[in-house]
This record gives structure tokens, C-alpha cells and sequence, in this order.
């Protein structure tokens, strides 16, 4: 993060004093690299807080709110770039080739080297939104390099706006698909690995189970997927062998690991509105069983 933050404003002065658009653009991402450095660090250290009354399900979509800052912050980013490149090939600049040249190729060494450490590291959404960072970045440093080999034996000066304008295309993209990803999380949609027919069909195969409704699947954070259901057995007593079953199946074929499962006894009450078995006598059967982060 320090070696980062710290280039960036090496190459935020060359690029000034170069006039090359891509240095600039390639500092910038640098800049934020190191913000999306440091949010992410902050993101991991609150997820790993324990829950308590007043958040029940703990901090862990804290790593999912710092991935939509890195993703919201890069689109800037972007926009700042592309607005800067488009106003270059209304004007071109000189470019100092043989400066852009060297800056660019130490830029390229030390985003390589925090890409590989990022990549070996964790593989939440939070550390992919620190890592699409540093390829875009990476990739500005790619951009910088090759217009100032073309500068220097061409003297063709659009080359630099031109690059920066396909690598923020690159780059946007990239961006897009994970705030898709994001934006899924927060509306607490189902995790895009899991089948929701598959899980019901799979539950339903336990022995004494009529039926599984009110099914849900969300994800807390990229590594803790939760569920809930409504499950109909027809015998009571073998409730917690269904329930020891179930947790197994959740666990063991689909690496779900908060799982809250409500019994519903279709040979006593009347169902409800919404199809739920209702007891006649009220705390007898609507027992609850928990797994949590099991």
C-alpha cells in the first residue's frame, strides 16, 4: 500500500513533466490502488468483529460495502481519464518519450509484484475489487510502455490518449461485472454457484419430509452463504434426525454454512394464508433449528 501510494506520486510528477496522458492515467490508478488498498485492509478487519445486539449477523457485508467504494471509486477513475484522453486528440501534446519509457517500466515491476501478493492472497469480493485496482493499473503501466515506444520511434503523439481511452474501455468492463456482483449481494440475491431447485430437490429426498417452502438463499459475504426454509415432515419426533440430515446435505454438497430451518407438522392445525402449517397449540411444534456459522 505504501510502495504504491508512494509511486503514484512519482509517476503523477513524471507524468506531468513527460506530458504523457497515459503516466497521468496510470498514477491515478496507482492513487487508487492505494485507497483501495486501505479500504480493503479496514473492510477485512471489521468483517472479523463478532456480532452483537444491535448487528445480530455480525460485520461481515463490510467487506461487500468497501467493494462497491473500490468499484464506484475506479468508475471515476475512469470517467476522469477517458474526458482527459478525448480532450488529447482534440489537442495532441509532445510527449518526452524516454522518460514515459522509464517511468512506465519500474511502474509495471512494482504492480506486478502487488498483483502476485494480492492474487496468492484471500479470494473474497473485497480483495477481487483490491486486485481489479491493481490490473488496471497494471495494464495503464502496459499502455504507458508501449506509447512511449511508439512515441519515441513515430513521433505519433495520438498513440497516448488513444491507449488510455482502450485500457479504461478494458478496465470498465472489469468494473461493471464485479458492481453487478455487488449491487446481486446487497439485494440479497441467491449466490450465483447455487441452484435453488437443486437445494429443494435435494431436501426434499430426506426421508419423512413432505415438503420445502419459503425457501431462501442469500450470501452474508463472499465466503458465508445463509439459509432459511419452512420444511413440512409428518412426524414429529423425527425432527431432529431430519434436521441433523438437512444440515449435513447444506454443509457438506453446497457449502452453505448459517442455516435456520422452521418444522411444520401437516398431521395437526390448519395452514395459513401463505400454505405454512399452523399448530393448535401455540409453541408446541413451531421449534426453529439453527446452525449457526456450524
Amino acid at each position: 500500500m505504501v510502495l504504491t501510494g508512494g509511486f503514484a506520486a512519482v509517476e503523477a510528477l513524471g507524468g506531468w513533466f513527460t506530458g504523457s496522458l497515459a503516466l497521468l492515467g496510470d498514477a491515478g490508478h496507482m492513487a487508487s490502488d492505494a485507497a483501495a488498498l486501505a479500504l480493503a485492509w479496514v473492510g477485512a478487519w471489521i468483517a472479523h468483529k463478532p456480532a452483537n445486539a444491535r448487528h445480530s449477523f455480525g460485520f461481515l457485508r463490510a467487506e461487500v460495502l468497501v467493494a462497491l467504494i473500490n468499484a464506484l471509486l475506479m468508475l471515476a477513475v475512469v470517467a476522469a481519464i477517458v474526458y482527459e484522453a478525448i480532450e488529447r486528440l482534440q489537442s495532441p501534446q509532445a510527449v518526452a518519450a524516454s522518460g514515459v519509457m522509464l517511468i512506465a517500466f519500474v511502474g509495471l515491476v512494482i504492480n506486478l509484484i502487488v498483483a502476485v501478493h494480492l492474487h496468492r492472497g484471500q479470494h473474497t469480493i473485497n480483495h477481487r475489487a483490491a486486485l481489479l485496482h491493481v490490473m488496471g493499473d497494471l495494464l495503464g503501466s502496459v499502455a504507458a510502455l508501449t506509447a512511449g515506444v511508439v512515441i519515441y520511434f513515430t513521433d505519433w503523439y495520438l498513440i497516448d490518449p488513444i491507449l488510455s481511452i482502450f485500457i479504461s474501455v478494458l478496465i470498465l468492463v472489469s468494473t461493471l461485472r464485479l458492481l453487478r456482483e455487488v449491487v446481486h449481494m446487497l439485494m440479497e440475491g441467491v449466490p450465483g454457484h447455487l441452484d435453488i431447485d437443486i437445494i429443494r430437490q435435494d431436501l426434499l429426498k430426506v426421508p419423512e419430509v413432505e415438503g420445502v417452502h419459503h425457501l431462501r438463499v442469500w450470501s452474508l459475504s463472499s465466503e458465508v452463504t445463509a439459509l432459511s426454509a419452512h420444511v413440512v415432515v409428518n412426524d414429529k419426533s423425527e425432527w431432529p434426525m431430519i434436521l441433523e440430515t438437512m444440515r449435513h446435505i447444506l454443509h457438506e454438497h453446497f457449502a452453505i454454512q448459517h442455516v435456520i430451518l422452521q418444522p411444520e407438522f401437516n398431521h395437526t392445525g390448519k395452514q395459513d394464508a401463505e400454505g405454512c402449517w399452523l399448530t393448535e397449540k401455540p409453541g408446541e411444534q413451531n421449534q426453529v433449528g439453527i446452525d449457526d456459522h456450524a
